[in-house]
């Protein structure tokens, strides 16, 4: 089955709005204007090509993405704020016989001779063919779409996701999270990022609603949405509750009669953040969740019920995922030791692009290897300690900086921290942190207070050498904080 006729199975022909706000659009005018264009796109240009998406999370984005998905051909959605370098080598990796994009992209970027389809024409007759209907013999295991991701060189690395990746990893949200009909998302991730795909996937499935804000930075704009549009769910990265929760002055006051829960994801929150939403909306269910961009988005969840007994999980594999913590014999490890944690589902990758050996490294006897280091209790929860890369030597010990960032966000003043290795001749590396405060904190203050605060909680080699305050975090449009730019 194509992902296309899986999401729309139930809801094509719905007259509820899907897309609620300022510019409304319905399930059944979704369908109809995606399905048309994507018939114009397999008469113009067959399957199996690559068609570029660069936009914010719009109208223009839903119609072209869910019509590229239908007709065959492969979806690459990009940042429509991608720096030129990175979208020479993308066009040039990738080779796109069409680009859909908004105006403003134009001025900034040269297409060459790839046509390319705006806002203001993509409702043009010459783009409109007849409805298809669905398919029976599609390969499920066609690429679907391909997410560039930042690669450890600073080369993206392309994720080829397939059909059949898409549907069995939206099956699986949708059971855990219990979502149906009444359910409606207000949607801050940018839909060319994994997990802000899966929540356009999730809800279209199940015939729910989504709100979009582009600007998360105006705190005001995410309370006012969440009240206005009687919103259920929110989700968010790291970087989105620490803000909501010390940048804001009014999130914790304020009262969310809608909203049934909130999901995290993206990288791991300090407990302590966890915390302070719990008890200032305890009303509200917070559900931790894991996954990765090669796991189509997500791969493990916390049970709510669990998690002070397990605070600090990432919980267990979601429906349909199988996850081990390995150690460097390829064997499982005991409570308390530490491996990689490896993931096997229908969700993992084909593969990345054009990168075998990159394939190769990261899927290994139908096994995705994560690069993640965990733990496991006796329960088989796991715990996350860190990256394998984020691992700091000082002076033969290693240190995961995790476990220092969570002592120093236990201080009420400070928004963000990070702990990095920088070169030191008598340790090999030292430790750094940059740390945001709120603007009303002294910063040599701080770094006493810091440095006392650490002194008590963590042994005398893990209390950090050097300290950067700054007053701003500065977040990428996924909402990740970008590092060496607090």
């Amino acid at each position: 089955m194509n992902a296309f006729d899986y999401f729309f199975e139930k809801t094509s022909a719905m007259e509820k709005f899907f897309l609620v706000g300022k510019d409304n659009l319905s399930f059944k005018e979704l369908y109809i204007s995606s399905s048309r264009l994507a018939s114009w796109l397999r008469k113009e240009y067959g399957t199996n090509k690559n068609i570029l998406l660069l936009s914010v999370n719009n109208r223009f984005f839903l119609t072209a993405y869910f019509a590229i998905i239908k007709s065959g051909n492969v979806c690459i959605p990009l940042d429509p704020n991608i720096e030129k370098e990175n979208l020479e080598y993308i066009t040039g990796l990738t080779n796109p016989v069409l680009i859909f994009m908004t105006r403003d992209i134009e001025k900034k970027i040269s297409a060459g001779t790839v046509k390319c389809i705006f806002p203001d024409t993509i409702g043009q007759d010459e783009f409109s063919g007849p409805l298809s209907g669905k398919e029976e013999n599609f390969d499920r295991e066609a690429c679907a779409e391909i997410i560039f991701t930042s690669g450890s060189t600073g080369i993206p690395k392309g994720v080829m996701i397939s059909h059949k990746n898409l549907i069995t990893n939206t099956d699986s949200i949708v059971t855990y999270l219990k979502l149906n009909q009444n359910d409606r998302m207000l949607v801050v991730l940018p839909f060319y990022y994994c997990y802000g795909l899966s929540l356009l996937h999730t809800h279209l499935r199940v015939g729910g609603s989504i709100v979009l804000n582009n600007s998360f930075i105006f705190l005001g704009s995410i309370i006012n949405n969440l009240l206005e549009y009687k919103c259920t769910g929110f989700a968010g990265v790291p970087s989105h509750f620490q803000i909501l929760l010390r940048k804001s002055d009014n999130f914790k006051t304020t009262k969310f009669p809608d909203l049934r829960y909130v999901t995290q994801a993206g990288g791991k929150l300090a407990p302590i953040f966890i915390d302070e939403f719990r008890n200032s909306h305890p009303e509200i269910t917070f559900i931790v969740m894991y996954g990765q961009t090669e796991a189509t988005a997500r791969l493990s969840y916390l049970p709510p019920d669990l998690y002070e007994a397990k605070k600090g999980s990432m919980g267990k594999g979601i429906p349909g995922v199988e996850l081990r913590v390995i150690d460097e014999k390829g064997e499982k490890i005991k409570p308390g030791e530490v491996g990689e944690v490896i993931a096997k589902g229908d969700n993992v990758m084909i593969g990345y692009f054009k990168d075998e050996e990159g394939t190769k490294n990261a899927i290994r006897d139908g096994w995705l290897y994560t690069g993640d280091l965990g733990t496991v209790d006796k329960d088989g929860y796991i715990f996350l300690t860190a990256r394998k890369k984020e691992i700091i030597k000082v002076g033969g010990k290693r240190i995961s900086p995790k476990e220092i960032e969570a002592v120093i966000l236990e201080l009420p003043e400070v928004v963000d921290c990070t702990i990095e290795g920088v070169e030191d001749e008598l340790l090999g590396e030292a430790l750094k942190a940059t740390v945001v405060i709120r603007t009303d904190n002294g910063k040599e203050m701080m770094v006493d207070k810091i440095k006392q605060h650490c002194s008590r909680h963590l042994a005398l080699y893990k209390v950090p050498q050097l300290f950067e305050l700054k007053e701003q975090l500065v977040i990428s449009a996924t909402g990740k904080k970008i590092k060496g730019k607090l």
